[in-house]
């Protein structure tokens, strides 16, 4: 299941943004897949928990196959589609790396690992995909307010989810006895 919910949240997070119109926040766009990319850290930070290093670099392997496909099916450009790709194999790798290495709770690896997961996504993205290096979507005036844009979004999207993980593992324990 936790396998799934990664997966599932990287292709919902493309058709998001292929669906609809960036939200636009004074100069901020926001690529509204950018709130499920923001849990996708979270999600692929729980498969690592549970399946470790070795098996969370297969799932991410086969969801960066998956995210290609769906953006290009969607219309995205092939420098989109390779911009995204890039940026996911480099965020997920970076967040994967600094979760196993962080001694801290679970819910601060989760949140730091994703900020700098997030950070490194929305940067690689908006420069090499919409900036004029790629797609040309957007002019070198309006790509920082699209990188900040996309951090905000992927950054409420951690600590909302840190915060329900830190709280989750202060619950007490109950056995069920049948």
């Amino acid at each position: 299941m936790r396998v799934l919910c990664y997966l599932v949240s990287i292709v919902l997070a493309n058709v998001l943004t292929a669906a609809f119109h960036p939200l636009t926040i004074g100069a901020f766009i926001i690529p509204m897949g950018s709130f499920l990319i923001g849990a996708t850290f979270i999600f692929r930070d729980i498969v690592q928990n549970k399946y470790g290093k070795a098996k969370t670099y297969l799932f991410i392997a086969i969801a960066l196959i998956l995210s290609a496909i769906v953006s290009y099916l969607l219309g995205d450009t092939l420098a989109v589609v390779f911009a995204s790709a890039i940026s996911f194999l480099i965020a997920e790798t970076s967040d994967t790396e600094i979760y196993s290495r962080l001694r801290l709770s679970f819910a601060w690896r989760v949140f730091y690992s994703g900020v700098v997961g997030g950070l490194l996504d929305s940067v690689i993205f908006v420069t090499l995909g919409l900036s004029p290096l790629g797609a040309n979507f957007l002019p070198w005036e309006a790509v920082p307010y699209a990188i900040i844009g996309q951090m905000l979004a992927k950054l409420v999207m951690q600590t909302i989810g840190a915060l329900i993980l830190s709280q989750a593992t202060k619950l007490p324990k109950f056995n069920h006895v049948a």
